[in-house]
């Protein structure tokens, strides 16, 4: 988007050095990488980034509002009960698509948000690899407010461990093995220290959780848990894992990070209650009182799914008419994507998600870093075009 930076970078590369940024990641973290690397990283100036950062901040302001948690109460999972709730999550990461308009201005749109983790550790080593791979300008970085790698390291440990034995704190998750951010969870080990444990594998005794440890070999007791299940994945395991998940989440010695419910709060779900330049237009499709006769400028999306499953983008009247609980969806103005990320052959389009990091005793969280998906085609995520070159994950570099 800087267009001297992507003149620049466009020039500069070769298929050479982009095979080496795939073979240094897995010589780094072998086998785990399940998803498409992009070719090249976004370059955006200030100004845009301080209008993602405005819509951030507008959104937290309303996080904060004394009655948000009672708004977002029928959000929460009704037959699935988890320990106490806090006060806040975390950490929150907020999707921006780079969209425009007719007189040619560009602007963030938000997409969704979650209160959930997101690549915290992968895109540390993202970060190191794209520069070693490649002419990265030095005034420019992925990371805000000031943070570099070592201080972004050393924040996330002060949220997530803190004080705890790293050995007591755990990465869960559902069959990690499994899972497409995986090379993430073996980042977060990397960086961090923290193991990765799938669900299956706790051990309850005596009131006490604990694990093997993989390394050492010796039963070890968890006190914090670092959550990346998603619960709706989690609702269609079988009865056993569901009741194993309900025993841990139930257990009030555990801290869980993020809470659970955060993952609901902060979500689609949130979207109808905003109003913000960088924010569609968005209701609950329960509130719609008749379809739009312009379908074509609207995206339908469930509310509780992830990585853009079950949305529908070319509407039809029976699309609407045929959802059986519209309590569960939303009914989104279409945002006006940009093919603005030249590449060798088609620009692509893109989305950028910010990270932040909330500590403790913090009264508001803050930005720390993000990550990039390019597409070129109707679905942004590492999941999709996956026959297409320069499109897939990546970061920005904000520049000066």
């Amino acid at each position: 988007m800087i267009p001297k930076y992507r003149k620049q970078f466009n020039s500069e590369f070769t298929e050479t050095n982009y095979l080496q940024l795939n073979h240094d990641f897995e010589k780094a973290v072998p086998g785990t990488l399940d998803f498409r690397l992009a070719e090249t990283p976004i370059f955006v100036d200030t100004a845009f980034k301080e209008k993602m950062l405005s819509a951030c901040e507008y959104i937290i302001d309303e996080i904060l509002k004394p009655d948000f948690k009672e708004k977002t109460a029928p959000a929460l999972l009704p037959n699935f009960k988890i320990c106490d709730d806090k006060e806040h999550p975390e950490c929150l990461v907020f999707d921006f698509g780079i969209c425009g308009d007719t007189q040619g201005n560009i602007f963030p749109q938000l997409i969704e948000m979650q209160g959930f983790p997101s690549l915290f550790a992968f895109q540390i080593m993202q970060d190191k690899l794209i520069r070693d791979n490649f002419n990265i300008p030095k005034n420019c970085t992925s990371y805000l407010n000031n943070l570099n790698e070592q201080s972004y390291i050393d924040l996330f440990k002060k949220v997530f461990i803190n004080d705890t034995p790293v050995e007591s704190v755990i990465l869960l998750e559902l069959f990690p093995e499994k899972q497409k951010t995986r090379v993430d969870f073996a980042c977060t080990t990397l960086y961090f220290g923290i193991e990765v444990v799938c669900l299956t594998e706790i051990i309850f005794d005596n009131n006490q959780i604990f694990y093997m440890h993989p390394k050492t070999k010796v039963k070890t007791q968890i006190l914090k848990i670092y959550n990346r299940i998603i619960f709706d994945e989690l609702n269609t395991q079988d009865i056993a894992i569901q009741q194993k998940a309900n025993t841990l989440f139930l257990n009030a010695s555990i801290d869980c990070m993020p809470h659970p419910n955060w993952f609901y709060r902060i979500s689609k779900y949130t979207l109808p209650f905003l109003n913000h330049p960088y924010i569609p237009e968005t209701k609950f499709l329960k509130d719609i009182k008749s379809i739009p006769t312009d379908l074509e400028n609207y995206v339908l999306k469930p509310l509780f799914s992830f990585a853009g499953q079950g949305v529908i983008i070319h509407l039809k009247p029976n699309d609407i008419t045929d959802i059986k609980n519209p309590e569960n969806w939303i009914l989104q103005k279409k945002v006006n994507y940009l093919n603005i990320i030249e590449t060798p052959d088609i620009p692509a389009k893109a989305e950028i998600r910010l990270f932040y990091f909330w500590e403790k005793n913090a009264l508001r969280p803050i930005a720390t870093t993000n990550l990039a998906r390019l597409s070129k085609g109707d679905m942004i995520g590492v999941r999709y075009n996956k026959d297409k070159a320069w499109v897939g994950g990546a970061l920005v570099y904000f520049c000066d």
